[in-house]
């Protein structure tokens, strides 16, 4: 399977001091930095977009999660791309039809394509994306429902991490929303490797040891199977 990657949701952290919050989550041992790009239409929320990536990867040279609740993705690759992005996220929901071109102009780009999908989208919608001949590498399971952080973790979504993991040993797939020491488990040994947490980390009296115990959940669900 997969290797654990532990991604703080930087959506948590103080955003007036967005470049330390970095460093401290990546000295806490944080493997990504996942970056909520919203545009207020996808999702009633309006975050961050291309300048704060471009801001943040000035001072850091961590791999930047970037998950686009957004209605048109392709606007966004190249702005990003110029950024710094690492990774790039976008919806199943809104590319049903140019997927194929989205997914070559995020590589093109220098970026590394995932697509996600809402609690009531089918799982069955993301399979042709990941065994197309150019694939995404990621894929990303909502477990709330896109927008806002502190939300509570939807456990029924764990069926298609199964189906995903069962189908794909080797794909990273990424669980978000509501992620933390009482859910991690569930997560976890439904397949899921890259854990994105919000308030759980940032939140907590002992950001560190939150990682950790993340991490460790993943690990010995993995050794397991």
């Amino acid at each position: 399977m997969a290797a654990a990657k532990i991604a703080p949701s930087m959506l948590s952290s103080d955003f007036a001091n967005l470049a330390s919050e970095a460093e401290r989550m990546l000295r806490l041992g944080a493997d990504w930095l996942h970056m909520d790009i919203m545009d207020g239409h996808f999702v009633p929320n309006l975050t961050i977009g291309a300048p704060v990536i471009q801001s943040l990867r000035k001072h850091t040279n961590a791999y930047l999660d970037c998950h686009l609740m957004v209605t048109n993705p392709s606007d966004y690759v190249e702005p990003l791309g110029k950024a710094g992005a690492s990774g790039f996220t976008f919806h199943v929901e809104v590319t049903r039809d140019n997927w194929r071109e989205l997914i070559q102009d995020i590589k093109a780009k220098g970026m590394r394509p995932g697509v996600s999908l809402r609690p009531g989208t089918p799982v069955e919608e993301v399979f042709p994306l990941v065994e197309a001949e150019n694939p995404v590498e990621l894929v990303l399971v909502m477990t709330v429902e896109p927008g806002f952080g502190g939300q509570k973790f939807m456990p029924e979504m764990m069926d298609k991490v199964r189906t995903l993991r069962k189908k794909y040993p080797s794909l990273d797939i990424e669980v978000d929303g509501g992620l933390g020491p009482s859910t991690i488990d569930v997560a976890a040994s439904a397949g899921a490797n890259c854990i994105v947490a919000g308030s759980s980390i940032f939140g907590a009296a002992d950001p560190g040891e939150v990682i950790s115990v993340l991490r460790k959940s993943v690990e010995s669900s993995r050794d397991k199977n």
